[in-house]
């Protein structure tokens, strides 16, 4: 297999969806000290800087958005992390062998059976998941079909053999936004918005949490309430998520979510969830 024919089938296990997740936006109070961290420790290119904001990307895709305006905390619902899928294996190998030889603090690192994942936290405390899928046909299934996942232990000795041991470049073409997982007050609420409302099927679930997808992906948005139960709706002016995107594959789907998004009390280009987490439709 090709190069970019490895590229473009682990990026279509994300985005070969009728919807997916597009760019992350955060509100923070220190745009220029988060980008040189999305930058220098994540990896990402910058796109656009100025003072008050910057948009980093890989291969020219852009992918989180900082804007200056942070006010208050981020409140108990809001952003869990975003989720940056790297198209192979080896890319995740050469980013943890990135992340130990520039100290960059690992909170977390799990084999999810569907995928394997590193865990950690930008300066301000907004969560960043870096992960790569396997192959759709090796997902485990549960009987009638349904994806299975879990978190078990990632051998992190196994990972760093397949990085190929260069100095690291930043994080490769093909990079994309693979998943947003949120905080919420209350699982049955979000999967009535997200499910009922947008239209994303429930594919897992977990003790107080829900996993969401379209096109038969393991999850696009998750939801949970592990430290957010009973969370109200955040207020315009917190730290932390600002938005994220949804990106429809083509016109049908993207003439779909934008019915979807107004029959949910928004526009014909945005909405909200019942938690203040505002979407907005790519295009």
């Amino acid at each position: 297999m090709s190069a970019a024919t490895e590229i473009l089938a682990h990026r279509n296990e994300a985005l070969d969806a009728p919807v997916h997740i597009g760019a992350v936006s955060l509100r923070v109070r220190d745009p220029a000290g988060l980008t040189a961290f999305y930058r220098d420790a994540i990896g990402l290119s910058v796109i656009e800087q100025d003072a008050d904001h910057a948009v980093l990307g890989a291969g020219g895709e852009p992918l989180v958005k900082l804007e200056a305006g942070a006010q208050h905390p981020s409140s108990a619902a809001g952003l869990f992390h975003m989720a940056i899928l790297l198209p192979s294996r080896g890319d995740l190998g050469n980013w943890l062998q990135h992340a130990a030889q520039t100290s960059v603090p690992l909170e977390g690192a799990s084999n999810h059976l569907v995928s394997e994942a590193l865990y950690l936290s930008d300066p301000e405390g907004n969560g960043i998941e870096i992960y790569r899928d396997r192959s759709r046909p090796e997902w485990p299934r549960l009987d009638g079909g349904r994806i299975k996942m879990a978190t078990e232990r990632l051998d992190l000795d196994a990972l760093l053999r397949d990085a190929d041991g260069r100095a690291y470049a930043g994080m490769p073409d093909g990079t994309v936004m693979g998943h947003i997982h949120l905080r919420v007050g209350d699982v049955a609420q979000a999967e009535g918005f997200y499910r009922d409302a947008l239209g994303f099927e429930v594919m897992v679930h977990y003790p107080g949490a829900s996993f969401m997808a379209t096109g038969g992906y393991h999850h696009h948005i998750a939801t949970n309430t592990w430290h957010s139960r009973g969370a109200g709706p955040r207020r315009d002016d917190e730290a932390g998520l600002a938005s994220f995107e949804l990106v429809a594959r083509d016109d049908e789907a993207h003439a779909a979510l934008s019915r979807r998004l107004t029959a949910s009390g928004g526009d014909a280009a945005s909405t909200v969830d019942p938690w203040g987490n505002r979407i907005t439709l790519r295009g």
